[in-house]
């Protein structure tokens, strides 16, 4: 009987969802998506919640576009590209309203690979917890190898992804004892409870929202820490949620999904606007949610397919952690997945000089410092140091890409196209194997 339920139910969902076509032997059949079923909508009471959900979503677009710089609002690429940073939005937003708890809480995905929202870092693995102000909470887990693995307090409405909102505080985890075992178990709250001889991290009274910044620079030997949370001055159980507050969420869905959306949607913008175009400056976040210790650099790109940017810096002596990134337009970090669009201390060359040179392009140069735009002639390059006991901002030349080697010591290895794409495939495969959230 369980064979022949479950048979059925894949049936049910094969003919409901797609239909198979045949296909030549050795090909995978071709697929054809079942439309959804015409006539009348079936007759069903009014659902107030739900009716104001849609309504939101089918409002998204214009809010949307009336925030797209307006140069961006009609190439139809770039329309496509915003439909998509919507999905991201309301994916992440969705997660939210879905599995946020402040009484029993768990870290969700935040952004990153995927959630490409306000320019993830390519090294960073964000995670967030929604907690209740006030409350008291136990972290617990193992503190793997990254160089950076902190976390920050903000306010009880994070709508954005921490970059626009101030930090209460931040708490590094590499500070907390380990047991035998290489495991933390730490207590968060405002005051220390009574009895309590262990780690505690104060909890500021107004944080409601707690984000996780897991760095790396070697994916491929370092270990990704793991962590738990609870809360300790509530009953262990979860009770069955409140209507009211889920209608409370699926109402707010949309107005949630536009904020974090368009957040930065025009940041790369302004900086062509400003001037900053093939030219660095400092990005100055100090009181906007960034990092703790970290410095920012940044400009926007424009190049033709035959041209090429040098970027070049002094190497600080001592630094913790450091990468270039690219964006788009619309300040979605380019995928660095599949492409080399980003670069980090662990992954670069540094000359005999001490200097660092990296070049942005379309076309390969055949160097080791490779930025690839990967299909987006103009966008956004960021920078970071943290850490560090310098802040150098680097300089910033524009050549053709055939006479790239021409700016560069003689000795800088050369890149053959086998070992590029060895060094793309070998970096995704450790991408892949570090957590996706």
């Amino acid at each position: 009987m369980k064979i022949a339920s479950t048979l059925a139910f894949a049936a049910l969902l094969a003919t409901s969802a797609a239909t198979a076509q045949p296909s030549a032997p050795g090909e995978l059949p071709v697929v054809r998506t079942t439309p959804l079923p015409e006539g009348p909508v079936p007759a069903a009471p009014d659902f107030p919640a739900w009716t104001s959900f849609v309504n939101g979503m089918r409002d998204l677009w214009p809010r949307m576009y009336d925030k797209v710089p307006p140069n961006l609002r009609d190439d139809p690429q770039v329309r496509q590209e915003v439909a998509r940073l919507i999905l991201e939005a309301l994916a992440q937003q969705t997660l939210e309203a879905i599995g946020a708890d402040g009484d029993h809480p768990v870290f969700l995905p935040h952004i990153g690979q995927i959630l490409n929202i306000a320019q993830p870092n390519a090294d960073t693995i964000y995670r967030s917890a929604r907690i209740t102000p006030g409350g008291t909470y136990r972290l617990r887990g193992t503190i793997g190898s990254l160089p950076i693995f902190k976390m920050a307090q903000f306010g009880p409405t994070p709508d954005q992804t921490g970059g626009g909102i101030n930090a209460l505080g931040y708490s590094d985890f590499a500070k907390l004892h380990l047991d035998a075992s290489g495991r933390f178990d730490v207590i968060l709250s405002p005051t220390r409870p009574a009895g309590s001889d262990g780690d505690w991290w104060q909890l500021d009274p107004r944080a409601g929202f707690l984000l996780v910044r897991q760095v790396g620079s070697d994916w491929a030997h370092e270990k990704d820490p793991t962590l738990s949370i609870e809360r300790l001055d509530t009953p262990v159980q979860r009770p069955r949620p409140d209507a009211a507050e889920l209608e409370r969420r699926l109402h707010d869905l949309p107005r949630r999904t536009l904020n974090i959306a368009a957040f930065l949607v025009d940041h790369a913008d302004g900086l062509r606007r400003a001037g900053y175009v093939n030219r660095l400056k400092v990005f100055d976040v100090t009181n906007g949610g960034a990092l703790v210790g970290q410095f920012y650099y940044e400009g926007a790109y424009d190049l033709k397919p035959d041209e090429a940017l040098i970027i070049e810096s002094k190497v600080p002596n001592k630094c913790t952690y450091s990468s270039l990134i690219l964006t788009n337009e619309i300040y979605e970090t380019t995928d660095w997945y599949n492409n080399l669009s980003s670069l980090n201390n662990s992954q670069v060359h540094v000359d005999k000089d001490g200097m660092l040179r990296v070049i942005v392009s379309a076309r390969d140069p055949g160097v080791p410092n490779w930025l690839d735009t990967a299909g987006y002639p103009t966008g956004a390059v960021q920078g970071r140091w943290t850490e560090c006991d310098s802040q150098p901002i680097p300089s910033v030349r524009k050549v053709n890409v055939a006479s790239v080697r021409d700016y560069l010591p003689a000795d800088t290895p050369r890149i053959t196209a086998a070992e590029r794409d060895r060094q793309i495939r070998d970096r995704r495969s450790a991408l892949q194997q570090r957590p996706l959230w």
